[in-house]
């Protein structure tokens, strides 16, 4: 057995032993996702559209993530429309300042590792990395919306009778604890990805003028910058979606 299989066979068993059915779910959900995306660079690499199929299977992914996690029908459905609203606004804002940017293909610090192969692929470079842009941001902005619409559900059955300015009142202040939390993981995650580097350039004595001018370093920070932003957006988005929900059903009482 690989290290590879036995990292994912304990990290199997903990999750069902932790989670129960609903460690199993996700890990369907996971296995799931792994497969739309193996047949996203498929259809990719056939010659579909780069962006229509990051964006649908961005859709379905999103559906797969939430809709298999431990929350009810209802605050699924609103965590889901949120997610697939901030998805298209994203896909707005993405591709006019990825073509800006103009960060598509290898940087230099890859360039020996790929100088030995022919990198005609017949796939435009700016589509293809609007297209991991897109795909970068679905996990963020998943587990947010999740978090939102699930403590807030809980507010609204703990106090049926809270008003729509209470509720977005508690909303925000949800929203500003997940936003602080996920901010710091996207930057740790981004610094420790690529630690060596920033390593091997210091060692280099590189100006700061040379970090922002790094592919690599400027793309991961644009993919930071695009998460963080959406997950803003999926939090305020959610947070209407919920007290629209509740004033709908006050009127309905009334």
């Amino acid at each position: 057995m690989t290290t590879l299989k036995a990292l994912l066979l304990i990290l199997a068993i903990l999750v069902i032993l932790v989670g129960g059915k609903n460690g199993f779910k996700a890990i369907i959900s996971f296995g799931l996702n792994f497969c739309l995306l193996f047949l996203s660079v498929i259809l990719i690499a056939g010659g579909f559209s780069p962006i229509v199929v990051s964006v649908l299977s961005g859709c379905c992914i999103l559906a797969i993530t939430i809709y298999l996690s431990d929350c009810q029908e209802t605050v699924a459905n609103i965590a889901f429309f949120a997610t697939v609203i901030v998805l298209a606004l994203m896909v707005v804002m993405i591709i006019p300042f990825d073509h800006l940017v103009q960060i598509e293909g290898f940087s230099s610090e890859d360039s020996e590792e790929v100088e030995a192969f022919n990198l005609a692929i017949g796939i435009n470079f700016e589509s293809l990395l609007i297209a991991t842009t897109i795909l970068s941001t679905l996990g963020a902005i998943a587990e947010a919306a999740i978090a939102i619409t699930s403590g807030m559900q809980e507010i609204i059955e703990q106090t049926p009778a809270i008003s729509s300015q209470n509720l977005r009142k508690s909303g925000r202040t949800i929203g500003f604890q997940i936003m602080g939390m996920t901010f710091n993981t996207l930057f740790f995650g981004m610094f420790g990805g690529n630690l060596a580097l920033f390593i091997l350039l210091d060692k280099l004595h590189s100006t700061f003028g040379y970090y922002l001018n790094s592919k690599i370093f400027v793309g991961e920070t644009f993919m930071v910058l695009y998460s963080a932003i959406a997950v803003i957006g999926v939090i305020g988005v959610a947070i209407e979606l919920m007290v629209k929900k509740v004033d709908n059903r006050q009127v309905k009482q009334d």
